[in-house]
């Protein structure tokens, strides 16, 4: 299918073959009919897109400030590489669309293939032949309504949730400030609603469009001599900015605007420096009004599905998205008089140069629509990049589950080096990012269907990079398929997966299996453990984390999809005690700081015990900075003393003498020692890089630290 993305770094607008998406649960497959370009928000992506790496980092300086921050942590190569991996990601734009429902996922029920819809939200209802968008964010578009009409939805929605915001009522008095699409949108709303509305704007056409509409719209230059005719000299009950500037002119105006103690709402992109004086004297109310409504941002309503109650929340996004579509179907909001201009998804990148060129054709609707086939969903959710080679016996054959961040930024840089891994297939659910890698990094095929991996005879090894909650299903799939498999941590992220997985490799004559802990293989990790060999005393290990940050509502913190960070992320350091001390942990205890509604169990210790005697802590932490170097362990044995900083520096002591081996312009946490390794072990040794036993004791050990910490008590493994 085609879509339209924009290139981060080079700025230029590009339509592109893309696999169709797959829906996962809880999403529908749409075929899109026609799609709205946002004039504002789209124009603001566009043109900082197309300013030079200096334009955005002055557009930018808290990212400049992140840079420049891991440059002191990481190094310059791994910040550097870092920066331009993100400039590298392509974006989809759009976020309002209109179409035929061609595919449901799991638990969606009430709507059918055939079904005509409105979509929303960014990142789902974007300008491509194929969407794939949560059921909340889909409205059924009523009898009578139109794709093209179907398009507007969305932005109508956005106009809807501003005016409730602003909270009117029937015969109130309402200014709108910026006649746009949302502005036009917002005064036709307030005139359905049975409020006396004025809209104005700096642009003549604007206001020339907003009457033929047959709504009272003015220049700038009159707004508030209209004003107090309309309103008696009392002034409006309710301002509603609806312009794209970052000129404090449309708060400013509608200060003078309001009526005492009346209601200003901000939907638009505009200056935000309130005159105080202005605004105290009146004692206004100010708002800025967040997307299409209650559920926006919240991945427990968008993402999982769980709507608000209709008695607690009455108008939530999906319920405004469904207002706005019956408010068209009923012909109280006019929006196929906004239409200006119409542009086949070929010729996208014209729809762009309308939007950002100064002195071009005034617009306002700009649509891009769709081919329509016979054929209602493509046979085949894989598109070719290149002719597969021929195999070779010797080489990985790679297929790769998952195209997210740390496959693009890490593990896919990283094997581009090893010449003997032939790159055949690279699988993502939206089908988007795995056509960026493909293409990147030289894979012959890209696909949105995990299936085209485990019937593709000539792929031998597979890479699972998904989210954490797919990664044991991944793994029995892959070595049932009889495929060597790489899980990028962690393995398992519950016991019955635990167990199924041990049962499994049991199994005789199975494929190879390694899972991506990989500071293990680090250089200075190395040369750490040989330095502890041929100890005859136990050891005690301190393991201390400063991990960072991470908002409530970040998947990694959702025990279904992450596992929590004690499994997802803890699993690394644990790994990297049983690598120093040789075995196992056989009992743990776990404390922790309390969350206080901030934190998701992310502040823990743990104190591990082994069967030699040896005892081994983690001190995992998220109340720091990231300021501040992100891991340090302190390893005391036999009158030996060793700190490894960051895996940067590595100092050792022994009977008073000092070393210090640095990694001087990066990092090294031993991802390429890994899959090195792990080559190794396919095409030569065909024994796994890192023993099973110790593979299944992190997984064990994590899980039985989780109870710990809940039970704080002491807990076998």
């Amino acid at each position: 299918m085609k879509q339209v993305l924009k290139n981060l770094r080079d700025g230029r607008t590009i339509v592109a073959d893309v696999p169709v998406p797959t829906p996962g649960p809880g999403m529908v497959l749409v075929r899109n009919f026609a799609s709205l370009v946002s004039v504002g928000t789209e124009r603001m992506l566009v043109s900082f897109a197309e300013k030079s790496l200096l334009g955005k980092a002055r557009a930018r300086p808290d990212l400049m400030r992140q840079v420049w921050e891991k440059v002191r942590r990481e190094g310059v190569v791994t910040a550097l590489e870092t920066a331009l991996n993100r400039l590298d990601q392509p974006i989809a734009l759009g976020y309002s669309s209109a179409g035929i429902v061609v595919e449901v996922g799991e638990g969606v029920r009430d709507l059918h293939p055939g079904d005509p819809v409105a979509c929303a939200g960014g990142g789902y209802a974007v300008h491509a032949e194929y969407v794939v968008v949560p059921r909340l964010l889909v409205t059924r578009l009523p009898e009578g309504v139109d794709f093209e009409s179907g398009a507007f939805v969305t932005l109508g929605a956005i106009a809807l949730h501003g005016f409730r915001l602003a909270d009117t009522q029937l015969g109130e008095t309402v200014a709108v400030i910026g006649l746009g699409v949302l502005g036009l949108l917002t005064l036709q709303i307030a005139k359905a609603s049975g409020c006396q509305g004025l809209g104005i704007d700096v642009d003549p056409w604007r206001v020339e469009k907003g009457r033929m509409l047959g709504l009272m719209a003015v220049p700038r230059t009159d707004a508030e001599s209209t004003g107090r005719a309309l309103t008696q000299g009392r002034g409006f009950d309710a301002v509603i900015i609806c312009a794209d500037t970052p000129s404090n002119d449309p708060v400013e105006l509608a200060g003078h605007l309001a009526r005492d103690r009346g209601r200003v709402v901000a939907v638009g992109a505009v200056g935000l420096e309130l005159p105080r004086k202005l605004y105290y004297e009146k004692e206004l109310s100010f708002v800025v009004s967040r997307s299409y409504g209650p559920g926006r941002y919240d991945p427990a309503y968008e993402e999982k599905g769980q709507d608000y109650p209709l008695g607690y929340v009455r108008w939530t996004e999906g319920r405004n998205l469904e207002a706005v579509a019956n408010l068209i179907g009923a012909g109280l909001l006019d929006v196929k008089s906004l239409i200006t201009h119409r542009f086949p998804i070929d010729a996208a990148d014209q729809a762009y140069t309308l939007i950002t060129t100064k002195g071009a054709d005034p617009s306002l609707g700009v649509l891009i629509t769709y081919p329509q086939s016979e054929q209602f969903l493509p046979s085949t959710k894989r598109i070719n990049l290149r002719p597969p080679k021929e195999p070779l016996v010797s080489k990985v054959r790679l297929g790769v589950l998952g195209a997210g961040n740390y496959a693009t930024a890490v593990f896919l840089p990283m094997i581009r080096s090893f010449n003997e891994v032939e790159k055949v297939g690279i699988v993502s659910m939206s089908g988007l990012h795995a056509r960026h890698a493909a293409e990147k990094f030289g894979f012959a095929f890209a696909s949105s269907d995990e299936n085209e991996i485990w019937q593709d005879a000539t792929i031998n090894t597979v890479a699972i990079l998904t989210r954490h909650n797919h990664h044991a299903r991944q793994v029995e799939q892959a070595l049932t398929h009889g495929k060597h498999t790489f899980c990028e941590k962690p393995l398992a992220i519950t016991w019955e997966e635990v167990e199924r997985l041990e049962a499994l490799l049991c199994s005789e004559d199975l494929p190879l299996l390694t899972v991506g802990f990989n500071r293990r293989f680090a250089p200075l990790a190395e040369r750490l453990k040989a330095f502890l060999a041929n100890r005859g005393q136990p050891m005690h290990v301190y393991y201390r984390v400063n991990a960072g940050y991470l908002p409530p509502n970040h998947w990694l913190h959702d025990l279904h999809q992450g596992g929590g960070r004690l499994i997802g992320e803890g699993c690394h350091f644990v790994d990297f005690l049983i690598y120093l001390i040789g075995n196992s942990p056989t009992s743990v205890e776990a404390v922790s700081l309390p969350d206080n509604g901030v934190y998701r169990e992310d502040n823990f210790t743990l104190m591990y015990e082994f069967a030699d005697g040896s005892v081994g802590l983690v001190s995992y932490l998220a109340n720091g900075h990231k300021s501040y170097p992100k891991e340090r362990i302190e390893v005391f044995c036999e009158g030996k003393i060793a700190i490894l900083d960051d895996f940067r520096t590595l100092e050792i002591v022994v009977e008073g003498r000092r070393q210090v081996f640095r990694q001087p312009m990066r990092q090294d946490k031993g991802h390429r020692g890994l899959w090195g390794a792990f080559m190794q072990a396919i095409t030569t040794t065909g024994q796994p890089p890192i023993p099973y036993d110790q593979i299944l004791g992190v997984t064990k050990a994590t899980l039985a630290a989780r109870e710990a910490l809940r039970t704080r008590r002491r807990t076998e493994i």
